[in-house]
């Protein structure tokens, strides 16, 4: 039992009790009985008139026959006083008040008369709220002296559900109250926002049927009678794909979330027999009332006896039209509105239908996927995007706290590409690059990215991108560092929040405002690439994927991957812990086990230029198809970027460009450019390392054991880019003549490079000699034996460094294997300076064409005095002597070297030599 029906059965328990007081007064009771039970009576008498007012009280007979008894005349004077004095204050402002709260709280088409827009179909998309108040008629307080009429209203749309009683004789009275109500709504808003389902357990047809032109737009479904549970569980779908796909906001509400509407309200109007539906129906209709509000749905419940848990307003309209309702209690009669005009109320639902249409054939390009202005929306709960149009309705991708990761799947040729345009485009153009951060991934031989990072054609790039990278297929490496950089970045954001005592990125944003906490979309095309072998990158990016994926939510890190076939990727989907989390689904046509569900093969139908979004994860019930718009063609997406770009902040860094087809300089490296004059331990750049940075591979110099290059490998060229570059990294961090370098070129495809090599050094105004191989064992022996004087103490070390740069170091193994006078052979010669010169400032970068070659340099088992070294087209199982045992499943490919630096890596990396060209 409710509160109202208590409140109910304590007033008749009083009542009963006045009435055997009143009887005991004016029955045939002794004297002193009736003395006690007058003044036992005077005293109810009193309350009752207080509490529940006169009219209450005359309208009983018994009571009425009491008050005519001389007795209680002190009391209902006393009574009918105190009414006339409350309610003169009353009127002198209530009614006004009252009136200019509706106003303001109802305007538009929720509280005007209908002639003033009745016909004009609603231009408002919710962005700027919703009416509190909607009319439903004129109110008096009962008996007043002098009646003044309010207006009437109730708070419906997100706020409450409600429910109207009649009779047999005032159910057409709550049938105009109903389609009033109705009209009302479909004026104020844009037509689509609000969709009508009506279901009347007496009848197929006939209920409101002025409204019917709005089922030609979808905007009014009538359902079957015998078919409530349908009714029932189409609503009960809603609710679940709103909580899941709409909601993931953190917010309580579709309301509370904000912007411009993206999810119609749906009003189910329930008309009943004022009998008790089935147990099943009554129990799923309460679960809907309880759950739908803040899903946007609203109930009309009209003669169903019904109790739910939930905000519900309650109109009783009496057999003489007169009604109340809870909003304004029993002292108040409320007067229906008369019904819309009979001629009018069709034609302003046809208009409705109309604008409807033509708003649906209008939709549906990419100009409209984009808001009326850029950069309004805020991300710290979530980001959330149109990308297609169902019917004419924006259908949206969220990623959030509950939907964090994202799962696209499609054949070549399904339209994958055009549909990341139109999703980057649309968030893009929301979130500022403050509010969003875009890391950009393609493995295919392509350059689909490459236009939102600056071109020699189009120097605009998106304002959004950190990270573009384009032509990656080789270079898997380059998506296990991108994931690596999410994980790190992802620590970084916990350590944050762990200071701030909060775990999530909205908390963390609420509590350093200050901070820069954007949330971060990765978007990696053709993912499957990273685990196309079993080896270490597999292992690597399969480990790493999990961490994001599992944890990335919270801290505001989301991953959008897409794949031509995600059905063979077995480090994929052998592990629960990722997949799970990709909530978010998108199939396009004839896309294979995107959707997981066994029975949902909504793709396989698709047409063209069509999606399935899906945020439950695959099943069926969260199946939306949207028709994609042309994101690719020209005046869509590039006409966004240059608008974006001009209006980015003027201290924002270009993107990072990784593009696996190009060669690096090594001017254009940050790295480079940040070397200085001066360092006691200079470094050594040797090429790119295949990372989120772009930085570049590093040796450092300082004077300690160990501290040579070795290039292994038989192209002339790739050992040319890292001795020619090395040694102009460390030129830069020399002035003029304060280094020595010694260029020595012995294999005739060598000559070039170095002869380029020794100009440079030249121009740059450093010492500088071009040894052959004739003059090769002299250098080494003159070395030797100074570093033996300076062992000895007989000779300073050097103030100035020396550089020897050795092309093809093993093309003079016979040579410097010959013996001298003293019994001494060059060898001894090389592996002195090896050894003894890195802590002398004398520093040996060489060239040997094989892993083999190198040892025969070097004493034997002593790898030691080669502290890092690069190797090109040598096989993994050829370096397994040289570095740890990640080596043995590397596989040589053009253009690309593993290094390893056995004093500060634990495990060897990918490099991209330098271009030369560009240097001479």
């Amino acid at each position: 039992m409710n509160r109202r029906d208590d409140r109910r059965r304590r007033i008749e328990e009083t009542f009963d009790q006045l009435r055997r007081a009143v009887a005991a007064t004016l029955g045939n009771a002794t004297r002193e009985q009736r003395l006690l039970a007058e003044d036992r009576a005077r005293d109810m008498v009193e309350v009752m008139l207080r509490g529940d007012g006169v009219d209450r009280a005359l309208a009983d007979p018994v009571l009425a026959r009491a008050l005519d008894n001389p007795k209680f005349a002190p009391q209902l004077a006393k009574a009918l006083i105190d009414r006339v004095d409350a309610y003169r204050e009353w009127s002198e402002r209530g009614p006004d008040q009252l009136t200019a709260l509706v106003t303001a709280v109802a305007g538009g088409p929720a509280s005007w008369p209908h002639e003033s827009w009745l016909g004009q179909p609603g231009q408002a998309d919710g962005s700027e709220g919703v009416p509190d108040l909607w009319r439903i008629g004129t109110g008096v307080v009962r008996s007043a002296p002098e009646p003044q009429r309010f207006p009437v209203a109730v708070p419906l749309l997100d706020q409450a559900h409600l429910h109207i009683a009649s009779t047999p004789d005032s159910r057409q009275a709550a049938d105009g109250l109903v389609e009033n109500l109705l009209l009302r709504m479909l004026g104020h808003f844009q037509p689509g926002l609000v969709q009508v389902h009506v279901w009347d357990v007496n009848q197929l047809t006939g209920s409101l049927p002025g409204l019917y032109p709005l089922t030609r737009a979808g905007l009014l479904t009538v359902h079957d009678p015998k078919r409530l549970h349908e009714l029932l569980d189409e609503l009960s779908d809603h609710i679940r794909r709103v909580h899941t796909g709409v909601l993931v906001e953190g917010h309580q509400s579709v309301r509370a979330a904000g912007g411009r509407r993206t999810e119609p309200w749906r009003v189910a109007v329930l008309f009943g027999n004022r009998q008790p539906l089935r147990e099943e129906h009554q129990q799923q209709l309460q679960r809907v009332a309880r759950n739908g509000l803040a899903c946007g749905i609203q109930l009309f419940l009209v003669d169903i006896p019904v109790t739910v848990n939930s905000p519900i307003e309650t109109v009783s309209i009496a057999a003489d039209q007169s009604a109340t309702c809870t909003m304004t209690g029993k002292h108040v009669t409320v007067t229906l509105d008369p019904p819309f005009p009979r001629t009018l109320v069709p034609r302003a639902c046809a208009a409705i239908a109309e604008k409807r249409e033509e708003r649906r054939t209008r939709l549906g390009g990419f100009a409209d996927l984009l808001p009326e202005a850029f950069w309004q929306e805020n991300s710290a709960a979530g980001v959330v995007a149109p990308v297609g149009f169902d019917d004419g309705e924006p259908v949206h991708v969220a990623l959030g706290d509950t939907s964090p990761h994202a799962l696209i799947g499609g054949p070549s040729g399904s339209g994958k590409t055009n549909f990341l345009y139109a999703m980057l485009g649309s968030l893009a153009a929301r979130y500022s690059p403050d509010e969003l951060e875009l890391y950009l991934l393609d493995f295919k031989e392509g350059v689909s990215f490459a236009q939102f990072a600056p071109g020699r054609k189009d120097p605009s790039w998106l304002p959004h991108a950190r990270l573009v990278g384009v032509n990656v297929n080789t270079d898997r490496e380059f998506g296990v560092a991108l994931l690596r950089f999410l994980s790190d970045e992802m620590r970084r954001r916990a350590d944050a929040a762990k200071r701030h005592e909060v775990t999530k990125l909205e908390q963390l944003r609420e509590e350093d405002p200050h901070g820069r906490w954007p949330r971060i979309v990765a978007v990696i095309d053709e993912f499957q690439y990273l685990f196309l072998e079993r080896d270490q990158v597999t292992a690597q990016a399969t480990q790493l994927l999990e961490d994001v994926a599992r944890r990335g939510r919270s801290q505001g890190i989301h991953l959008v991957l897409s794949s031509q076939d995600v059905s063979s990727i077995e480090g994929f989907w052998g592990k629960a812990a990722i997949f799970d989390q990709f909530t978010v689904r998108i199939a396009l046509p004839k896309a294979r086990r995107v959707l997981v569900d066994a029975t949902n093969d909504a793709a396989v139908e698709l047409p063209r230029w069509h999606a399935v979004v899906n945020h439950e994860s695959g099943v069926r019930p969260g199946n939306a198809v949207a028709r994609i718009p042309d994101a690719t063609g020209k005046g869509s997406f590039d006409a966004v970027q240059a608008a974006l770009f001009q209006a980015r902040p003027a201290d924002l860094a270009e993107p990072i460009l990784f593009d696996g087809s190009r060669v690096p300089t090594l001017r254009s490296l940050p790295d480079f450019r940040a070397l200085r004059r001066g360092e006691p331990n200079p470094t050594v750049l040797l090429g790119q390392v295949i990372d989120v940075a772009g930085s570049a591979a590093r040796v450092r110099f300082p004077r300690t054991p160990g501290r040579n290059i070795a290039v292994l490998g038989s192209s002339a060229a790739d050992a040319a880019a890292i001795l020619v570059n090395g040694a102009l990294s460390l030129a830069a961090q020399h002035g003029p003549n304060e280094a020595r370098f010694s260029v020595v070129s012995l294999a005739e495809d060598a000559f070039p490079h170095a002869d380029r090599l020794v100009k440079q050094l030249k121009d740059l105004e450093h010492t500088v000699e071009l040894v052959r191989m004739n003059e090769f064992r002299p250098l080494l022996d003159g070395e030797a034996e100074r570093l033996n004087k300076v062992a000895k103490g007989e000779e300073h070390a050097l103030l100035n460094p020396h550089y020897l740069v050795v092309f093809a170091v093993d093309a003079a193994q016979t040579f410097l294997e010959k013996k001298d006078d003293a019994r001494m052979t060059g060898v001894d010669s090389l592996r002195a300076v090896l050894k003894h010169g890195p802590e002398n400032r004398t520093h040996l970068l060489g060239w040997w064409r094989g892993v083999q070659r190198l040892k025969a340099s070097l004493p034997p088992g002593v790898n030691d005095d080669i502290g890092a070294w690069i190797a090109f087209d040598v096989q993994g199982k050829e370096l397994v002597s040289l570095g740890p045992e990640q080596v043995m499943s590397w596989s040589p490919r053009p253009h690309r070297g593993l290094f390893f630096d056995r004093f500060e890596h634990s495990r060897p990396q990918v490099v991209i030599p330098f271009d030369t060209g560009e240097e001479s």
